[in-house]
């Protein structure tokens, strides 16, 4: 447990066999459940997750490959399932460091956000680490994603090391989310039309051994189309609401709509 709350730790998987093991030895100790979703594998994913010595974890696996956002989906179904109050998100490929759990954390258990997100744009050794190619990416998609969902301040929109609240997730549409790697924009979309509070701290970028499986053509036009169709639901829901607005003659509201944005707070990695 953690600060008196039981966590789950959602690791999905495709042909993590190398990296998985790192992942796994690496992860806290107040960890109550370790769900490692295999999303089809072909190589020994599954048996690296089966033959683990840790007791926490359990091993659900999908026939065929659902994508990222699919075995995440599953491993919050579980989680909800088993009834932890806080889940994690961590990648199987090594790339999130264990350690900078806690502070994705914290908000939760203080009551100040429903859903945390990693953010590596404050990271000093950022342009370094990080391939030149991820970053424009990430920074393109991250303004894009900004306008689409009205959270004005997330800087890191494609960080897959997230937390949420027991609450917030029961009240996601699970079965509605973006199966593959429009999953976090999708997941945005959705926390913001149920204006749930959104937070981000800072964590390391880490590359080191990673060898990425995205191809931007691939990825790029789902992801395009994705946040134009959350920008476009959220403009059709803020015109509803001032022509409701309108109705009723109330300038309290009317001034509620000019400052209308889901709550999002950023916190800035100090390089000092």
């Amino acid at each position: 447990m953690y600060r008196d709350r039981t966590v789950a730790v959602v690791i999905p998987a495709h042909n993590e066999a190398r990296l998985l093991p790192i992942t796994l030895a690496g992860l806290p100790d107040f960890i109550d459940h370790i769900i490692v979703v295999d999303d089809a594998s072909t190589d020994a994913t599954a048996e690296v997750a089966l033959n683990h010595p840790r007791s926490e974890i359990e091993l659900v696996r999908h026939p065929e490959n659902l994508g990222v956002g699919g075995a995440i989906v599953t491993g919050y179904r579980r989680a909800l399932a088993l009834e932890a109050a806080l889940t994690v998100v961590v990648g199987a490929d090594a790339q999130m460091d264990p350690r900078e759990m806690s502070s994705l954390l914290d908000p939760l258990v203080e009551g100040d956000a429903d859903y945390v997100k990693g953010d590596r744009m404050g990271h000093p050794q950022l342009k370094q680490v990080m391939p030149s190619v991820r970053l424009f990416g990430n920074r393109v998609l991250t303004v894009l994603t900004r306008y689409a969902t009205g959270y004005r301040d997330v800087r890191d929109s494609q960080c897959g090391y997230t937390a949420i609240a027991n609450p917030s997730l029961r009240r996601l549409p699970l079965a509605d989310l973006y199966p593959r790697y429009g999953f976090p924009n999708d997941l945005l979309a959705k926390l913001a039309e149920q204006d749930q509070r959104v937070v981000d701290r800072p964590v390391s970028p880490i590359y080191d051994t990673e060898i990425s499986g995205i191809r931007v053509h691939r990825v790029a036009f789902p992801i395009l189309w994705l946040l134009v169709r959350s920008g476009l639901r959220r403009w059709f829901r803020q015109r509803a609401f001032r022509r409701q607005v309108q109705v009723n003659c109330d300038p309290a509201l009317a001034v509620q709509i000019e400052s209308e944005r889901p709550t999002f707070t950023s916190s800035v990695r100090s390089t000092s």
